[in-house]
């Protein structure tokens, strides 16, 4: 490879996102072909297609499912069979007489607060449409949950009838999600925008993020954009206090993480970026998460944490955080050695809201043992197996099925 080819691979590196399985493009398609939708909806700041429950000619008892978080527009094919690929979900539905409306974003990273307003015109409309009175099923995937949770509890303040008697958030950061700060870093580290970048440094990301590195300043920290999205959540009673609140974590409950010791190499890259090297998170200060190098323009830079706990091996849902990256720097030209593809993403304790993640003993605590009233939600599962962020499993969505109102 020219010298010329290889500062044009470093500079393609970037071309990627962080997405989760349910909203992602995937190689394995359904048995049969995504249904045309009854209704398509153009909503503020977003969409919705509408597929009706069996027998039903319209709107009768409807469950309204939000988009979680990536970069760009929502593609509701792609939900619509990651949501019913592994288990059928969406099928499960509507068999059972409910009317599915998935609801998609013009923008997947702005503003939690920005998308909410989508979630609020789709909840409107569907009360506006619906035959007959059977109460509102609203809530979301990721992102999605928070965005739901947020509209429901606005509406709330407001005094607006939203008539929903349960919300549900999949796998939802409520406390907080982790991306290795390494890997953060490493997106503005490449010496061209990108994707990922973009991404990294969304709206939605500076207020999920439990921690965000800061491209301007270098610094790490809870972003300005957390802090006033957590206020605006309190400010409005941070909860919808009407309907039923039940969560689901792609993480298990029992406190038993992925296997993952902590500062160990995560993965190694040489040819392209070489000498690059990630590391699994750590307790301490000054530890060493990431080493980054490239070649044009010439750049080293040390990447350190304080008094982080092992976020990367924690119980949560998991992302292929290092195994994203890996492919694109192997499509790059690289030789890559990954020795951990996925890491955590959404701690179980963040998806139920059972303890913030700030301490090793709350991250890792036995979410099993704890009084559930300990949560904000009035019930919870989690996994009994460490699970993809989002990965709709036969256990989560057989125990949501079951709590759908009559």
């Amino acid at each position: 490879m020219s010298e010329q080819e290889r500062e044009q691979a470093e500079r393609s590196v970037g071309e990627f996102t962080l997405a989760a399985p349910v909203s992602a493009e995937s190689a394995v398609p359904l048995p049969y072909p995504v249904p045309e939708p009854d209704e398509q909806w153009e909503l503020p700041n977003g969409f919705a297609h509408v597929f009706y429950g069996e027998g039903n000619r319209g709107i009768v008892r409807p469950v309204i499912m939000a988009d979680g978080f990536s970069l760009g527009k929502s593609d509701l094919k792609w939900l619509y069979t990651g949501l019913d690929r592994d288990y059928p979900l969406l099928s499960g539905l509507r068999r059972r007489g409910r009317d599915v409306i998935l609801l998609g974003f013009d923008e997947r990273s702005a503003s939690v607060l920005d998308n909410a307003e989508a979630a609020m015109a789709a909840i409107l409309r569907t009360s506006a449409e619906q035959l007959g009175d059977a109460p509102l099923t609203v809530g979301g995937f990721s992102m999605g949950g928070l965005v739901t949770r947020y509209a429901l509890a606005k509406m709330e303040m407001r005094r607006m009838d939203h008539r929903t008697r349960l919300y549900f958030s999949y796998d939802s950061p409520h406390r907080g999600a982790a991306v290795p700060i390494g890997l953060q870093a490493f997106s503005h580290f490449i010496p061209v925008p990108n994707p990922f970048a973009r991404q990294m440094n969304s709206p939605a990301a500076r207020q999920m993020l439990w921690r965000h590195y800061d491209p301007a300043t270098g610094e790490i920290g809870i972003a300005p954009e957390r802090k006033e999205f957590l206020e605006e959540l309190a400010r409005i009673g941070g909860w919808p206090q009407i309907p039923l609140k039940l969560a689901l974590a792609n993480g298990r409950g029992d406190g038993t993480g992925l296997p993952i010791p902590p500062g160990e190499t995560a993965l190694k890259v040489e040819r392209i970026y070489p000498g690059t090297t990630f590391y699994t998170q750590a307790q301490g200060k000054d530890v060493i998460v990431a080493e980054l190098k490239r070649r044009f323009p010439s750049a080293e830079k040390t990447i350190t944490t304080n008094e982080f706990p092992e976020l990367d091996g924690a119980p949560g849902g998991t992302l292929r955080s290092y195994g994203i990256l890996a492919d694109a720097l192997k499509k790059a030209g690289a030789q890559v050695d990954l020795r951990h593809e996925e890491v955590c993403f959404v701690p179980s304790i963040s998806a139920v809201a059972i303890r913030d993640i700030d301490q090793q003993k709350d991250l890792y605590v036995n979410i099993d043992g704890l009084a559930p009233e300990e949560s904000e939600f009035d019930e919870f599962i989690c996994s009994s197996d460490t699970t993809a962020h989002t990965a709709i499993t036969q256990e989560l969505g057989e125990w949501l099925l079951d709590r759908l109102p009559d």
